[in-house]
């Protein structure tokens, strides 16, 4: 603003508030022309422009232009997200003439560390992590120059006087070029923990399957993907398939982890990815990425971090806790405020679905279609995200894990109350999950403090941040489909149809009730949801049946008492789970290591090239309420599946079937409601498949489809749409 007012001579001030930026500006009436239109089309890269309001003032004779200083605690402060490394300085980086030729920390006001190293509000330098680091006299200048491309950028550094790296093995520095030795440490088959941004990674060579069966063994990671750093463009295109959205999103600032269709013949070892047809490619976005990476490099850059436990940020833990998971590791003396995992998205259908928002998207601000009282929203149990709010706009944390265990937990804690110092809002009232055992809620209780605890049930929750996200408040056909979620009536929920707005819902139709003998145990053993699944819908347990070979003869004895008796079970409504289950029938998963891997795995065989009807689902109204009945579904998986059938083509008949189901029922619900609008919600919505074969027939069939594109369709959104139900319960 300044260098543009100062260009057209306008006098006037520029500075921040509640809003966003506040600007005025007086001149010759062609000049204040030229800035209105300068203001959007040149733009800084870093900005996010949600609108532009004017309004034309009477001059009152200013000859200069100024920047307003903020003022702390005055207003809700407006925090950018950790940036991508931009083209000027990677050209700087790699010029040997230049000052900061390979320097690991360039950065200039259109590039670099901003979340992950700001300590408070408004945003200096005093405020941040490298205020133990005084610039030197070339880096105050520019610092200084309102026209120079590092005016005000706080993290501005050089060799001379910013942080350094440097590389420990055995725990002795190593001496010499870090950057190189740390390429001959993965170019041998070792394994690297990477300090970066918002905290380290795990670096090996994805090429080599010794490296990363040995990664995976050191981490208790037994099949769940890892992601992968290309060095550039033409290398992700090597190993996955790269449509133009896709490239799109990969060169972005936010550079997040995009989840595409891996190459047949990819060079990568099969353990990276092992029973997925998909990949998770991101490509560098810290200077130091860039050194450390030449072209046709492809690393697996998985979390620093033990299996279930938050990402390391210090380097004291880098020893303890990364020591025994890595070879060496590679540190500097920025120091990190807060832990920023990396962000990942999902490409499909010309579009894209955040998995995980984290890196490169906090916390930017989610304007709200309402006024919020100052709130904090606790969310769920898995994925787990904060949000705080005020006015109308939402803060979302960044991703903090799976609530397993004290760790987490203690940067649950932490994060809920730097949200509230970093934006200067004191919630009045705390939200929560209906659910009496997640640790979420509990610590909403413990920490009230004589505040309110609004509960809010699991499914509308999903629903609310869907209306969130497109700014509407409008009574909506809502499909919350997910694993788990607990029911108003003490079961757990998971394939709900609501008919759902801002300040309530009803439960308008829903999947089949079942068992799940053992609870948790069904979850981590398919093969006892499938037999469940069976037994409940009747169909015989015939061993020749994946699932029912998987149980052992005494365990099916367990289990045909368990599900007859009631015993140790819990009764679900989950499409996840019968997703489970029919993975396990076809004979694709029968155990898992990870959430969701049985779904996952049965989605990443469907082949549609294959003859198969779709499987028809019964829907059938039980006393008002549509009840989506599988018994179809479940005898044709069992029967194909003893047939021969292959497991791919029973995939694609079960997603097409699905889909068809969601279209019939919202086509019930409009019939007796009149709602057009269908929106999608909850952590099976993250299938790919399902969603292209549901979005197009709900719209084959008249229906405005709402789907997710700025927070995730599972656990990590529903602290959002905690934060709407909130705003409009009374």
């Amino acid at each position: 603003m300044y260098g543009l007012a100062t260009d057209l001579e306008l006098a006037g001030f520029v500075g921040n508030d509640s809003i966003g930026v506040f600007v005025e500006v007086e001149g010759a009436t062609t000049a204040v022309e030229a800035f209105a239109r300068r203001l959007v089309a040149e733009a800084p890269p870093a900005s996010l422009i949600d609108e532009v309001a004017s309004t034309v003032l009477e001059p009152i004779g200013s000859y200069d232009f100024v920047i307003l200083t903020s003022q702390p605690g005055s207003s809700t402060t407006l925090v950018s997200p950790d940036l991508d490394i931009c083209d000027d300085c990677l050209a700087e980086m790699n010029d040997p003439q230049n000052r900061r030729h390979r320097y690991p920390f360039i950065n200039c006001t259109n590039c670099g560390p901003r979340f992950s190293i700001i300590a408070e509000t408004p945003y200096d330098r005093s405020s941040t992590t490298m205020a133990e680091f005084a610039m030197c006299t070339m880096c105050e200048a520019e610092y200084s120059d309102p026209f120079d491309r590092r005016f005000h950028a706080q993290p501005n550094a050089c060799p001379t006087c910013g942080p350094e790296v440097w590389l420990v093995r055995d725990g002795a520095v190593v001496e010499g070029d870090s950057i190189a030795a740390t390429r001959s440490i993965i170019a041998s088959g070792g394994t690297v923990a990477i300090k970066g941004l918002g905290g380290f990674h795990l670096a090996c060579d994805a090429r080599s399957p010794a490296a990363v069966r040995q990664l995976r063994d050191r981490k208790g990671r037994a099949a769940k993907p890892f992601a992968v750093m290309a060095a550039d463009l033409a290398t992700a295109r090597e190993i996955a398939t790269v449509d133009e959205t896709s490239a799109d999103v990969l060169t972005s600032q936010a550079h997040p982890i995009v989840v595409m269709s891996a190459r047949p013949a990819s060079p990568l070892a099969d353990a990276v990815a092992p029973g997925n047809k998909t990949i998770g490619v991101m490509l560098p976005y810290t200077p130091l990425h860039h050194l450390l990476m030449e072209s046709g490099d492809v690393w697996v850059m998985t979390s620093g971090n033990r299996s279930s436990e938050p990402i390391v940020i210090e380097n004291d833990s880098a020893a303890d806790r990364l020591g025994e998971l890595s070879d060496a590791q590679l540190l500097h003396n920025r120091s990190i405020q807060r832990p920023v995992d990396d962000s990942v998205v999902r490409s499909y259908g010309g579009g894209v679905s955040p998995i995980r928002r984290s890196r490169g998207f906090a916390p930017y601000p989610m304007r709200l279609g309402f006024e919020s009282r100052p709130a904090l929203a606790v969310g769920g149990e898995l994925k787990a995200t904060l949000a705080i709010a005020a006015r109308s706009q939402a803060f979302m944390s960044q991703h903090i894990g799976d609530m397993e265990n004290v760790e987490t937990l203690d940067t649950f804690a932490t994060t809920a109350n730097d949200l509230s110092r970093l934006f200067r809002i004191d919630p009045e009232v705390l939200v929560c999950d209906r659910h009496p055992r997640y640790l979420s809620r509990e610590w909403a209780y413990a920490n009230a403090d004589g505040r309110t605890v609004i509960e809010v049930q699991h499914h509308h929750a999903h629903i609310a941040s869907l209306l969130a996200e497109h700014r509407r408040n409008e009574p909506v056909i809502g499909f919350a489909f997910d694993g788990t979620g607990y029911g108003l009536d003490g079961t757990i929920w998971g394939g709900e149809v609501l008919v759902g707005r801002l300040n309530g819902f009803e439960r308008a139709g829903h999947l089949a009730a079942f068992e799940l003998p053992g609870g948790d145990a069904a979850v981590a053993r398919p093969y006892r949801t499938a037999l469940s699944l069976l037994r409940r819908f009747g169909v015989p347990w015939d061993i020749g049946l994946p699932a029912v070979a998987a149980a052992g003869t005494t365990e099916r004895g367990v289990l045909a008492h368990q599900i007859e008796s009631g015993l140790n079970t819990v009764l679900t409504s989950s499409v996840g789970r019968l997703f489970d289950g029919v993975s396990s029938l076809a004979g694709v998963c029968q155990t898992v290591s990870y959430e969701g891997q049985a779904a996952i795995e049965l989605e990443a065989i469907a082949d549609f090239s294959m003859p198969g009807a779709p499987y028809e689902f019964a829907v059938v109204d039980v006393d008002g309420t549509l009840v989506v009945d599988p018994t179809p579904v479940v005898t044709a998986v069992a029967r194909e599946t003893l047939a021969g059938a292959a497991p791919g083509a029973i995939s694609a008949s079960f997603h097409r079937g699905l889909a068809n189901a969601v279209r019939d029922v919202a086509v019930a619900v409009r019939d007796s409601t009149g709602i057009s609008v269908a929106g999608l919600s909850g952590g099976v919505f993250q299938n790919a498949v399902l969603v292209e074969l549901t979005v197009d027939a709900l719209t084959a069939a008249g229906f405005d489809v709402l789907t997710h594109r700025y927070v995730p369709a599972n656990d990590g959104g529903l602290a959002l749409g905690q934060i709407a139900l909130a705003a409009h319960i009374a």
